[in-house]
């Protein structure tokens, strides 16, 4: 006959089973915690906000019904990733300037809460303010068909060659954007890598959505909603930076900032 395990032999497979389990979940909260710490999350939710109907959103988009869905995909990757790593070098020029010019205080921390505060009520100014009818979206659109008309990329038959062009297209309509400015005051106060990171995997997804029909799918997407998540994300962002200063320099914490 089969013998069952008796409640004493079964007890410490159940804790050996018990303490993995919660291993586990430490180390999957561990790491969720470091992203959230080091401006991943921040990263890919303010950037991937700025690039959906954007110009360079548009411009992946049109030259996907002109070329084809993977070379306007790569072309728009490599403009926008090689943006990334320029945005995220300047960040830390800001980083490494000595705290003691301005008194002890973090510059880079001090200039990303700037950037985040003006580019919040900026957007929420700017939402506000959008009439019944009215569409920054519009406006988006008609300068990518400007910039992708004026451009050689659907004139070339060689992929690379249409590649390349749709590069530099890209690279030209994303210097000094909003997502740009944005990774550099990220880059500035937070980890570059898990900044890079969280940008590139936002800019992945925007541009993923906008080959597959950025078109048709912006017409469904609410500006207003839009505007208002993301000019509120930009706010609570600059809070949250700055009740990071105050905590480091008064009570010696990290506050919600983990990288120096």
């Amino acid at each position: 006959m089969l013998s069952l395990p008796t409640v004493t032999n079964a007890a410490p497979i159940i804790a050996e089973i018990a303490d993995e389990s919660t291993v586990l979940a430490n180390s999957a909260a561990t790491m969720l915690q470091s992203f959230a710490e080091t401006g991943f999350y921040q990263s890919f939710s303010l950037v991937f906000l700025s690039e959906i109907g954007d110009k360079t959103f548009f411009i992946a988009g049109l030259l996907a019904m002109k070329t084809s869905r993977l070379v306007s995909f790569l072309g728009a990757m490599a403009a926008l990733g090689g943006m990334t790593v320029i945005s995220c070098l300047i960040g830390q020029i800001f980083h490494a300037i000595p705290s003691g010019l301005a008194g002890g205080l973090p510059l880079d921390d001090i200039a990303a809460v700037l950037a985040f505060a003006f580019f919040g009520f900026k957007i929420l100014k700017e939402t506000s303010e959008l009439d019944s009818g009215e569409s920054v979206m519009d406006e988006e659109l008609a300068d990518a068909e400007e910039a992708v008309q004026g451009s050689k990329t659907t004139e070339v038959n060689n992929a690379w060659a249409q590649i390349i062009s749709a590069c530099g297209l890209v690279f030209a309509a994303e210097f000094g954007d909003r997502s740009f400015l944005t990774t550099i005051a990220l880059s500035a106060a937070q980890n570059p890598f898990s900044v890079g990171g969280g940008a590139i995997v936002a800019h992945g997804v925007a541009t993923g959505i906008a080959v597959l029909g950025g078109g048709a799918i912006a017409e469904y997407i609410s500006e207003k909603v839009i505007g208002y998540i993301s000019g509120a994300l930009f706010i609570v962002f600059a809070i949250t930076t700055a009740f990071g200063i105050f905590l480091t320099s008064h009570f010696g914490m990290k506050g919600v900032k983990s990288y120096k």
